[in-house]
């Protein structure tokens, strides 16, 4: 039986410290003296008052506050009506219930760890633990082997999605190579895999990552690659593999020309073994350029410095630029030495204020640095070689990473303003310096960037002619080159599809990749090998196909030249009608034209781990690299089976 409020109402002291009233009713019970709180929302009982005990109102405030009782937003609390004024009660925070999971926890904080790179001892640290413990009491500390554990279990679970989506794909991989280096004698190789999937997604995910020693790369370095590629199920799938000069031996190059020669026994013979990272020959240009400047750049940065120096330094300055009128906005920087653009942006910015600090000298008697004319002339010249390739090398931060075809015509862009440059006698001499070790690049690359764009609709081979006679003139040699590598890798692809190579043997031995005798022929029946005098049955066979896709593919008109072409999206729709030529620009547009990621791409040094993680173990930094590069990567691990996006909780 329900109380009238008027007979049982609690002291009007505690009534007024407590917020509880606001949701629970007291009932009298058919025992004598004893009298319980019902709640207005579910309807439970709670202990209140038997005879001269009280229980209290702390058990009645942890029933609404956590979440214990599930909100009924339709009952509302009434009002005594001995306290007609009093101010409502502020509403409690009311929570679904929900019991806590420790497993589920650990998980969550090994993600964060991974994400974003914090120290697996973390854990350990007392305001962590007190952090959690005050969100959650029930929270049991964890120490450094379980979470260690249960980042590489993240690890294992995320490698094996990314295998399975792998082992789906329809075409090949690429691969690129990496080096980081530490404060000790070794150095960290990063193998990254690039490669298109039967939906038409590019991933570039981080396979591995492995210790070897540096400066003296040994042939070690040639077993664990073999190693790696073995696990990943990559045997007889590589397309191309890229990687940069200074950080490899011949022997390495000539070992992996012949795991892509006979291991792939496809492929132009495996030349589309690379060793010419674009963006550190963006990087290495850049930096000759500023060592050839030095002088004057320090005689900038040590001006931008004491400009900064101080507010009242920097006040004057800006007062003096508006009294001078000098139309500039941008702001002084001060350069960062590990990153060669922003010694480029300081310089950009310091040039438009030159008015300023020629004259500051005069308005600063403490600002002693002088610039001379001739000197900001050599900055403006300076200014203007930077911008070509800065411009070049931030193309290379887009993100998601840009598909191959579209590097042949920024790479043109910048061998011909490099060419066209050497017109303008002030930036003659550093422009042909320049030149020269550009060209070097553009020469050993042009070929299969070529090939790349002739697998866009847009411009197919119409680009790559108007390009060459631009770069070659009357030469037709490098067309002519492009053209029948392009008709010579179809027929490779055509052969796979009619006559499926057998596999090879791939066992792991100390030789392997370094003899080319033990790589056992594909054996075909005799009428399939070339005759003395003519084509094998096969070529003659693909001949006529050949013509059809490759030449109806080529002949058909050009798409329309916008700049938000989707051409991924384009092959797919297109796949049925160019069902060979369909698989072999899965290969080519997933091709990468530089090892390093976006935020490295600027770099004037090689980058270095730092010594929290190189000393852990192997298997855990493999495991947080990858992992969070995974984490982070747009396209996410897709269901091999339904083809859907898994959807990853962070």
């Amino acid at each position: 039986m329900e109380l009238p409020n008027s007979e049982i109402q609690p002291n009007k002291r505690r009534r007024k410290k407590s917020s509880v009233w606001e949701h629970f009713t007291l009932e009298k019970t058919d025992e004598p003296g004893c009298i319980r709180a019902c709640c207005n929302r579910c309807k439970k009982s709670f202990a209140y008052l038997k005879g001269s005990k009280q229980s209290g109102t702390s058990h009645l405030n942890r029933h609404i506050t956590l979440g214990i009782c599930m909100r009924n937003q339709q009952t509302k609390c009434s009002k005594t009506s001995a306290e007609p004024h009093k101010k409502p009660a502020r509403e409690k925070p009311y929570f679904t219930s929900m019991s806590f999971d420790q497993g589920h926890c650990n998980d969550k904080i090994a993600k964060m760890i991974i994400l974003h790179d914090y120290p697996l001892h973390m854990v350990e640290h007392k305001g962590f633990i007190d952090f959690a413990r005050a969100l959650q009491p029930q929270f049991n500390p964890l120490s450094l082997n379980t979470i260690q554990g249960d980042c590489v279990s993240i690890y294992l679970r995320e490698k094996q999605n990314l295998l399975n989506l792998i082992d789906g794909i329809p075409g090949r991989v690429n691969l690129t190579l990496d080096l980081w280096t530490t404060n000790q004698t070794s150095g960290y190789v990063f193998l990254r895999g690039h490669f298109i999937d039967g939906d038409w997604n590019l991933h570039h995910p981080i396979l591995n990552v492995f210790a070897v020693p540096f400066p003296d790369l040994d042939g070690s370095l040639n077993q664990t690659i073999v190693t790696c590629l073995k696990n990943w199920h990559l045997k007889d799938r590589l397309f191309a593999v890229l990687f940069h000069k200074l950080f490899f031996s011949e022997t390495l190059m000539e070992n992996m020309r012949d795991l892509l020669s006979f291991k792939n026994p496809v492929i132009l013979n495996g030349e589309l073994l690379r060793q010419n990272c674009y963006a550190r020959v963006l990087s290495g240009l850049a930096l000759d350029a500023l060592w050839s400047m030095q002088e004057t750049i320090t005689k900038v940065r040590k001006s931008v410095q004491y400009v900064k120096s101080s507010k009242s330094i920097e006040e004057r300055f800006w007062q003096l630029k508006q009294q001078l009128g000098v139309p500039s906005k941008m702001d002084l920087l001060i350069d960062d030495k590990n990153k060669w653009d922003t010694v480029y942006h300081m310089l950009v910015a310091a040039g438009e204020l030159k008015e300023v600090f020629t004259c500051f000298e005069a308005f600063d008697p403490d600002y002693r640095i002088s610039l001379t004319m001739d000197d900001w002339k050599q900055v403006e010249n300076l200014c203007v070689c930077l911008k070509f390739l800065y411009d070049a090398a931030i193309f290379l931060t887009i993100q998601p990473y840009p598909t191959a075809n579209l590097f042949f015509l920024e790479v043109s862009k910048l061998k011909v303003k490099l060419t066209e440059a050497i017109q303008d006698p002030f930036c003659c001499s550093m422009i042909t310096s320049l030149q020269q070790n550009f060209d070097r690049y553009w020469s050993e690359s042009c070929f299969i960037l070529a090939i790349s764009v002739a697998m866009d609709p847009r411009y197919k081979m119409k680009l790559v002619e108007s390009t060459f006679a631009q770069i070659f003139g009357e030469n037709a040699d490098p067309l002519r080159t492009v053209e029948d590598s392009l008709h010579e890798m179809f027929l490779e692809y055509s052969i796979i599809q009619v006559l499926p190579f057998t596999e090879t043997n791939f066992d792991v031995g100390n030789d392997i990749m370094m003899k080319t005798d033990e790589f056992q022929d594909v054996s075909f029946d005799g009428s399939f090998f070339p005759a003395e005098d003519g084509l094998s049955d096969i070529e003659f066979y693909i001949s006529d196909f050949t013509k059809s896709e490759l030449s109806e593919y080529l002949e058909e008109p050009l798409e329309p030249s916008v700049q938000e072409f989707d051409i991924l999206g384009w092959w797919r729709i297109n796949g049925s009608k160019y069902p060979t030529l369909c698989r072999m620009a899965s290969d080519i547009l997933s091709m990468p034209v530089s090892t390093l990621s976006a935020d490295s791409i600027f770099d004037t040094q090689i980058r270095k781990m730092d010594n929290n993680r190189s000393s852990l173990d192997s298997l855990t930094l493999e495991a947080l690299i990858c992992t969070k590069d995974w984490f982070h990567c747009e396209s996410k691990p897709i269901d091999v089976v339904s083809h859907e996006l898994v959807k990853i909780e962070y």
